[in-house]
């Protein structure tokens, strides 16, 4: 509780200074809530059943969650992978997080590492001590891609899972088919060598969300004990409504009795279910996203103005989120001196890398540009070298 979360750390500050100097002119791009309403075809679904509703809909149903539901997003899946998943492979959850820690705590035992790469969603931490489990951080190269040599040395018998987070929060960096390639091998060799599965998985709450025509690289393609867990808080604009799933390898060892504890992990952690209305809508907009142009407008634009301003940054692929690095060594005193003209970001400790500092850009072109100028300032008293 002390250490507390840098992210909402920082949006309750900003919702402080609004009160002080008024929305407009606080320009806050902390946390990643995303701006954009649901596509068209949300709010057509929910007239549906608002004009038919669908007796019993909003009553229990299986904790895995409605076999229609599942089935929709086992579609999807085949269709995006080009391998056949079927409904059972399937466990509709609260969300990404809910996933997420249905999952650990379905496979960790006391002491079990779990392997992370910085920067990260600080959040998985916190999800693997839930469940006993110790999280060991790993290294990204200069470009935020996971440094294999550093995994291959890290892992050991105590290993039992390696999460991966493409589109990535916070950098924005997609992880290319040919390293998904090479992770995936090492993996198979770290098998052989200890006698013992490794899970990866796969955080993909931003897949959808890829700029620049880059197609996903899907993990199922390169390692058959690989579980996803997935969210529409991002692709349809939901956070708040908190409905996500577990996909898991139809070809992975255990196959049954991981499902089955999926199930089980549901219920006993107080999910129980997913939320029943959610299941009913997204079912038909499996095929659906908001829209990715007007993302990859925002981070266009965020991007071509700090590199000429002289800021450092890694060009984002996907996602919401840029990854500056901060002129001074001591991030956090960098986003103080941002703070003195209203611009609200997250310094880069917040994820495991200080240095560094989070923008979230999925905020209104209003905000966006009104950031600039606060970020002008800072690179003129820094004296950054400006981009020619």
């Amino acid at each position: 509780m002390m250490e507390g979360s840098w992210i909402r750390r920082m949006f309750e500050e900003g919702a402080n200074l609004k009160k002080r100097y008024g929305e407009e002119k606080v320009f806050d791009l902390s946390l990643g809530n995303p701006i954009m309403e649901p596509p068209p075809q949300f709010n057509q679904e929910l007239k549906k059943l608002m004009k038919k509703p669908i007796t019993g809909m909003h009553r229990y149903m299986e904790n895995a969650g409605y076999a229609d539901t599942r089935a929709a997003v086992a579609v999807q899946l085949s269709h995006e992978t080009g391998i056949k998943f079927c409904g059972n492979d399937i466990v509709m959850t609260c969300g990404a997080a809910g996933a997420l820690n249905v999952v650990l705590k379905t496979i960790l035992n006391q002491g079990d590492e779990v392997i992370v790469f910085a920067p990260y969603f600080m959040e998985f931490g916190n999800y693997i001590d839930n469940h006993g489990g110790v999280i060991r951080v790993l290294p990204t190269d200069e470009h935020f891609v996971p440094r294999l040599h550093a995994l291959e040395a890290a892992i050991t018998d105590k290993t039992k899972a390696v999460i991966i987070n493409s589109p990535n929060n916070p950098t924005g960096v997609v992880y290319s088919q040919d390293f998904i390639r090479r992770l995936g091998e090492l993996l198979r060799s770290k098998e052989a060598q200890y006698g013992k599965q490794f899970f990866l998985i796969s955080d993909e709450a931003y897949r959808r969300i890829m700029f620049d025509g880059l197609p996903y690289p899907p993990v199922f393609h390169h390692y058959r004990h690989s579980i996803v867990v997935a969210s529409h808080a991002k692709d349809l604009a939901l956070a708040g409504e908190r409905i996500g799933y577990i996909a898991i390898h139809p070809d992975c060892s255990q196959r049954e009795e991981l499902v089955n504890g999926f199930v089980f992990c549901n219920r006993v952690l107080g999910f129980v279910n997913a939320p029943a209305l959610m299941q009913h809508l997204i079912k038909n907009l499996q095929h659906v996203t908001v829209s990715v142009a007007d993302y990859q407008k925002k981070r266009d634009l965020l991007y071509g103005s700090l590199v000429k301003m002289g800021y450092s940054v890694v060009k984002p692929q996907g996602a919401f989120y840029m990854f500056p690095k901060s002129p001074l060594k001591d991030d956090v005193a960098f986003v103080d001196e941002l703070r003195q003209w209203n611009v609200l970001v997250v310094p880069g400790r917040g994820f495991g890398t200080p240095g560094y500092f989070r923008i979230s850009y999925c905020v209104d072109d209003k905000t966006l540009k009104g950031s600039l100028a606060g970020f002008k300032k800072a690179a003129q008293k820094f004296k950054l070298v400006r981009a020619s």
